[in-house]
């Protein structure tokens, strides 16, 4: 597995990452009918936007395996600067194939890297209460900053913000 910078060339893979991951994360959290309707064609225009016109240093890696985009991980200045974080994860999803391989934590580390050489001191993501990952974020040594109501689809859920005042604290064993 290798990582490297998205390309425009990416979009198409990155929405099937996107979607794909969704499907079997969320399932059981996300109600079936909002699953449902995701669709890899409407993700793509989103992610040929997010490529062509980055916003907030914004980023974007691929994990490659045999020739083929198995994750992704996308981040930035932080946005929501109330919580004195700098730099933010915005997403990060790998097929279930490539879960449980340590390729997350790989992501995580190029683009922590990424932010050092940005000179961003502390780092900050949000995650699905109920989403099995909080543990993985949790594991690199992230502490949990607030909750918040979000609504997804139909949905009301709880959103969690996790982060690392110095971005150097987290974990990589």
């Amino acid at each position: 597995m290798n990582i490297r910078i998205a390309s425009l060339h990416d979009a198409a893979d990155l929405a099937y990452v996107h979607v794909h991951s969704w499907l079997t994360t969320y399932a059981g959290i996300i109600s079936n009918t909002y699953l449902s309707k995701m669709k890899v064609a409407d993700r793509q225009v989103r992610w040929e936007r997010i490529l062509s016109h980055p916003h907030n240093d914004e980023v974007t890696y691929v994990a490659v395996e045999h020739g083929r985009i198995i994750g992704f991980i996308n981040g930035g200045m932080a946005r929501e600067v109330e919580d004195g974080y700098d730099a933010e994860i915005y997403a990060i999803y790998l097929l279930e194939e490539a879960q449980r391989k340590r390729y997350g934590k790989q992501m995580v580390e190029t683009l922590m890297n990424h932010f050092k050489s940005r000179d961003y001191a502390s780092v900050m993501v949000w995650v699905l209460e109920e989403n099995p990952s909080l543990q993985f974020y949790i594991k690199l040594g992230g502490q949990i900053i607030r909750k918040k109501a979000i609504k997804i689809g139909e949905e009301m859920l709880i959103e969690v913000a996790i982060g690392w005042k110095d971005i150097n604290t987290m974990r990589s064993d």
